[in-house]
């Protein structure tokens, strides 16, 4: 079971959130509702988690490939609902970024497997409404 503990980090909306293995995660709520930029927000770490969960399931579905990754880096960005509260992510685009001898067959394969079977972030979201979309940039095209 995961378990986290949140505390306080200042007068304001400044948290440290604690996991079962001492990795803190800061957050904070944006500067026009009190914030203070002390770390990100609740609603982007969605997007940090899709970005790493994803990641995860495509560089390991490459290596199993034998593909040979040589620079790998993920944009996530995402447009929320408007005017409505909760305001939930409506659409969410990824770009994978991938550099080596990587084929493009394997690239796209290994992004839809964990978009569409692995990645239990992704699931997360498209069950809560959020369509989510990539494109993939392999060796700069």
């Amino acid at each position: 079971m995961a378990v986290i503990e949140l505390i306080r980090a200042n007068e304001q909306y400044a948290f440290d959130s604690k996991d079962e293995n001492g990795i803190i995660t800061k957050m904070d709520t944006k500067p026009e509702m009190g914030g203070q930029n002390y770390g990100a927000r609740p609603m982007q770490l969605l997007l940090n988690a899709l970005a790493g969960c994803s990641s995860i399931d495509v560089l390991s579905i490459l290596e199993k490939k034998r593909q040979n990754v040589t620079n790998y880096k993920v944009r996530v960005s995402g447009e929320r609902e408007a005017d409505k509260e909760p305001s939930l992510w409506k659409e969410i685009f990824i770009t994978f970024i991938i550099d080596g001898e990587v084929s493009d067959d394997a690239a796209h394969k290994a992004i839809e497997l964990s978009l569409d079977k692995y990645c239990s972030v992704a699931a997360t979201l498209k069950a809560a409404g959020a369509v989510i979309k990539y494109e993939l940039v392999l060796n700069g095209k």
